[in-house]
This record gives C-alpha cells, sequence and structure tokens, in this order.
C-alpha cells in the first residue's frame, strides 16, 4: 500500500499549502514524505489516517478544524477523505486498487515484487564456505539458504550480485584428515568403499579427533604436515590434492541437490599467500609488529579489541592471513559496491577485526565490506560437535525428509494426484528444510525439528506448498466446468468481503516489503508474508465458495484473486527456494 500512501501524502500536502495562512511556511516545515500516516485500528474508519496535531502550531488551529477544512480539498479518483475528529481519514476506491494490483500481478507473474530500490549496485556474496575435511552439514544448509535468499532479494532489487565460494582447502584442519588417512586409509578410495566422496574424506577428520584422545602428538604432527604442505613437499602435495578432490566433488552434489550454485569459487590455497605478502608490507610500514617468537601481530586495542597474531611465529598462515589474501584479491576481480560475508555469528568478532585491519592498510573498498552473522543452529538434543562425528550431515537430513514427505503423501492417499511421487516427496523436502531455515530472523538461534519442519499443517514450506497447490486445483477445476461461467465477466465491485480486500492489499505491500528485505538482508520478513497470506486465504476459503455459487460474474472475479494469490506465492516462493507444486 505504499504507492497509495504516497499519493495520497502528496495530495494532502499540497491541500495543506492552500489553507496555510503560509504556503512558504508549510513547504519550510513539511515534505509530502513527512507527512505522518497511519493506519486506522478499525477497517470501517478507512485504510489511511493523517493525523493533524502536527500541523496545529503552524497553522493556530485545532486539529479537528484543519481535518475539516483538508476533507473539500483533498479530491482523488483513488478515494475519498472524511474528516474524523483531529484525522483526516482516507478510503481507497477498492475497485481501482483491485484493478491495479491485480494488473500488475498478472503483467509480472512469478517476478512480481520487483523494484529498482539496489540499482546500479554491485554486490559481491560470499557464503558457506566449507572446509575440505568433511561434507556440509546443517549449519552449512542455513548458510547455504542466506546466501542464496540474500542473492534473490538483492537481484529482485535491481542489484548485480556476484555469488562466490570460498573453499577453505587449506590450514592444520586439513592436515588432520590427511594425516588419518596416512595411518589409516590403506589406499581405500570413495569408490572402493561406496561412500560418498566427502562422506569418505570427514570419516578420517573424525578418525583423528579419535586418535588425538589417545596421542597427544597427534596435533603436532598435523602441524609439522601443514609445513610440508607449505614447504611443497611432492607426497603431501598429492595427498592434499586427492583427498580436496573428493571433498569438493561431494560439496558440489549436494549443492546441486539443495538447490544451492555459485558464480566463482575461491581457493584458499590460491590466496593465502597474497595474504602472507600484503601482512609482510604492513610489518615494513609499520603497522604490525614482530613478537620474540618472530610472530606478526596487530594492536586493535585502540579499537576497542585485542592484539592479534597476523602470521604465526614459524611462517605459517592463519585464516586471518588468508582472509586478507582474499579479500585483496577479490577486489581486483571484481570491484565491488558491497562485499558481504555470511557466516555463524561465532566469527563476528574475526570479521570486525579483518575490516579494521583492511582499512589500516590503506585499502578504500573496506569500508564497504558488511558481515551477515546468523545464529546457531541446534537440534532438539543440544549442539552438534563436527570432531565427534555428531553434526547433522546435509545429504542425511534430506533423504530423511524426502522419506518423511513420502510418508505424508502416502498418509493423506493423494499419490493419485501426483505423477512422480518421488520428486514431489524430494521437491516437498527441500521446501520444508529452506523455509525453515529461513523463518527465523538471520540472528537468532534456532533448533530444527525434522518432523515439525515436514508438517504439512502450521508454518511451515510443506503447508505453503500446499496452500499453492490448492490455488492449482481451483484454477484446474475452473478449466474443466468454464463453460459454465461464459455469461459472467470479472467485476470488482462483487469483492466485497474483509478477506479479500487485506489480500489485495498485502500483494499491494509485497514490492516494498522484497525492498525492505533486501535492505535488512532478513528472508524471515518474506516467509512470515508468505505465511500470512496463505493463512488468510485459507480462512477466507473455509467462509466463501469460489467456484461453487450461482453467479458467474462472482466466480470470474474471485478466480482473478485465486490468480493473484498463485503468481505472488510462486514469487515469493522463488525468493526463498521453496518450488512450487501445482498438485500435492
Amino acid at each position: 500500500m505504499e504507492k497509495y500512501r504516497k499519493m495520497w501524502k502528496e495530495i494532502v500536502f499540497q491541500a495543506l499549502g492552500k489553507i496555510a495562512p503560509d504556503t512558504a511556511a508549510v513547504r519550510a516545515s513539511f515534505t509530502p514524505d513527512s507527512i505522518p500516516a497511519e493506519t486506522p485500528p478499525d477497517p470501517a474508519l478507512g485504510d489511511i489516517a493523517f493525523p493533524m496535531f502536527p500541523f496545529a502550531k503552524l497553522f493556530k488551529a485545532a486539529p479537528a478544524r484543519i481535518a475539516g477544512l483538508l476533507e473539500s480539498l483533498t479530491i482523488s479518483p483513488t478515494g475519498r477523505a472524511r474528516a474524523a475528529g483531529p484525522y483526516l481519514n482516507v478510503t481507497l476506491d477498492r475497485p481501482a486498487v483491485f484493478r491495479e494490483v491485480f494488473g500488475r500481478v498478472f503483467a509480472e507473474g512469478d517476478a512480481y515484487g520487483a523494484n529498482g530500490s539496489r540499482a546500479g549496485e554491485r554486490v559481491m556474496l560470499e557464503f558457506s564456505s566449507p572446509n575440505t575435511n568433511k561434507p556440509l552439514h546443517l549449519g552449512h544448509l542455513r548458510n547455504d539458504a542466506l546466501g542464496e535468499c540474500a542473492a534473490s532479494l538483492l537481484k529482485r532489487c535491481g542489484a548485480e550480485v556476484l555469488k562466490v565460494n570460498l573453499i577453505n582447502d587449506r590450514g592444520v584442519h586439513i592436515c588432520k584428515s590427511m594425516l588419518a588417512y596416512k595411518k589409516y586409509g590403506n589406499d581405500r578410495t570413495p569408490e572402493s568403499e561406496g561412500v560418498k566422496s566427502d562422506h569418505f574424506v570427514g570419516d578420517y577428520y573424525v578418525k583423528f579427533a579419535q586418535w588425538a584422545k589417545d596421542d597427544p602428538d597427534a596435533d603436532n604432527q598435523a602441524r609439522e604436515l601443514l609445513k610440508a604442505w607449505e614447504a611443497g613437499d611432492p607426497e603431501t602435495i598429492a595427498l592434499w590434492e586427492k583427498m580436496n578432490r573428493w571433498a569438493v566433488e561431494g560439496h558440489k552434489r549436494t549443492y546441486e541437490a539443495t538447490g544451492v550454485s555459485f558464480d566463482r569459487y575461491y581457493f584458499e590455497h590460491e590466496t593465502y599467500t597474497a595474504g602472507r605478502e600484503v601482512i609482510l608490507q604492513g610489518l615494513k610500514k609499520g603497522l604490525f609488529y614482530r613478537k620474540e617468537d618472530n610472530s606478526v601481530w596487530v594492536d586493535l586495542t585502540a579499537d576497542g579489541l585485542d592484539e592479534k597474531v597476523l602470521l604465526r611465529g614459524d611462517g605459517t598462515s592463519l585464516y586471518v592471513t588468508q582472509d586478507i589474501g582474499t579479500a585483496v584479491v577479490r577486489a581486483e576481480d571484481w570491484p565491488f559496491d558491497r562485499l558481504v560475508f555470511v557466516t555463524g555469528n561465532e566469527q563476528i568478532y574475526h570479521f570486525r577485526m579483518l575490516f579494521i585491519v583492511l582499512r589500516k592498510l590503506g585499502y578504500p573498498w573496506a569500508e564497504k565490506m558488511n558481515h551477515l552473522p546468523y545464529g546457531m543452529v541446534n537440534l532438539p538434543e543440544g549442539k552438534m560437535k563436527s570432531r565427534e562425528g555428531t553434526v547433522v550431515d546435509a545429504d542425511d537430513l534430506l533423504a530423511e525428509l524426502t522419506a518423511d514427505a513420502v510418508e505424508e503423501i502416502r498418509a493423506r492417499e493423494r499419490e493419485g494426484e501426483i505423477e512422480d511421487v518421488s520428486a514431489a516427496a524430494r521437491k516437498i523436502a527441500l521446501g520444508a528444510m529452506n523455509y525453515f531455515l529461513l523463518a527465523f530472523a538471520p540472528h537468532k538461534d534456532i533448533v530444527f525439528d525434522p518432523k515439525e519442519s515436514i508438517s504439512f499443517n502450521g508454518d511451515t514450506g510443506p503447508y505453503l506448498q500446499y496452500s499453492g497447490a490448492r490455488l492449482s486445483s481451483i484454477l484446474r477445476k475452473y478449466e474443466e466446468r468454464k463453460e459454465r461461467y461464459e455469461k459472467g465477466a470479472v467485476d470488482y465491485l462483487l469483492l466485497k468481503e474483509s478477506d479479500e480486500w487485506e489480500l489485495a492489499k498485502r500483494f499491494a505491500e509485497f514490492p516494498a516489503l522484497v525492498a525492505k528485505a533486501a535492505a535488512d538482508l532478513d528472508p524471515s520478513l518474506i516467509t512470515s508474508f508468505l505465511y500470512d497470506c496463505a493463512k488468510l486465504f485459507a480462512h477466507y476459503y473455509h467462509d466463501h465458495q469460489v467456484l461453487g455459487n450461482d453467479d458467474p460474474s462472482l466466480v470470474l472475479t474471485r478466480l482473478d484473486l485465486v490468480r493473484a494469490l498463485r503468481e505472488v506465492l510462486r514469487s515469493g516462493f522463488l525468493i526463498i527456494g521453496v518450488p512450487f507444486l501445482d498438485a500435492m
């Protein structure tokens, strides 16, 4: 409804100028955008309310007097204004709004909600960023869902977006799985064991943790292996290449299954040396300092942080080393207006520190870097722990949700309505997962309950998918019997129910909501909107017939409402990664 608010703010602003004792004073004190507007507490009072209190001093008149004077001056084909005490209440012309809103929805289809609020902006989004020592898990799934949805929102608002994935393919943690494979692998391969390749590598990371419990020298051996890798030892490099290939190939299979894609991959082994060089240059400039053990540090106490090590004493790199190098390489590769890192909120301190260090180094683009932190994803039974092998694996979770969806379809005896039950179940599983992971504000911790997420009832992805399928079913039934309604004609004067008006107002608000969700990088605004629309239609459909009434014009007019809602849902589903199903 933002369009209509703006329109009427301009009307009220112009009318105020006509009745003001000093027109210049009005224009000096207010602009159309600054005119206060509210939503009346009772729909019977109107759709937009303008309080006159802010103008009393300027006009030297009571608010009710000002409202009365404005009533005859605020005339528009989009509605009518009526004074109600100190308020000027506007009631919009409903048929005109239905016609305009539905027409826009039908014209734009599943692209509805697009706007130019971020036009011309170049945004690089980094998300997922897995380690090559284990498969993707539930935490990665929330990261991926947020990254994909943020990209969709920004693109809908006109931004040019580059989705990038930084593969953490080097470091002591990678050496731990390599060391365990050297000790226990005996030349086994994912193919020989019949195991998905990233799972195969992850099993050895768990084996290392088990071995390290009994061998206090295990961690030291992993550090020595890292030194051998950085020194270019051929045998170490060959093992690293083989295990990394297994891990990345497995990750890409999971991305494909979950609908995640990237425009560009970066690998830490390609950028960490650049970070080392940048740090050594900063050392020469006096920005950093060495300690007795030869390690390089930066003092950030004046910035409200701590002292931070940037290079180990033995010359090997840390996360921050490679993050600095990667940032420099990216800024050269694809100059951006904004770079957003999507990571867990446990890294808030790290990114604060990283951005400050880059600013100290004098990079102007460091001011354009942002962090989108998200809360922990826990299970009903508690936290996940990678080293102990107690994480919820992404592949296993999707398989479990798919199996649950098949069971639900069969329990509802819907197999006859669905051409390919397995394919539909996979889409339901993906919808359940993405919706649940996005339905909370990013900063909030969540407890992921697979059984709750797959439910066909309540605030879930499958409920929304079922709502979309029901709309499609109504339209199919109409096609089967449309000759019954040939004498009818669409007439928006027939849409008199409060739920019809509420739905139309929500549709009108969607583009502004997409713009706000993109600005805040908060997909939960979209999930809440979609659920509210589906729930509102369910209430409406329970009380009012669409096809089953005697007035063909009413049938055709209500079908426009059904079509509009279907397109709005399809548009929203595309943004949040929930597949739309025509039958379910």
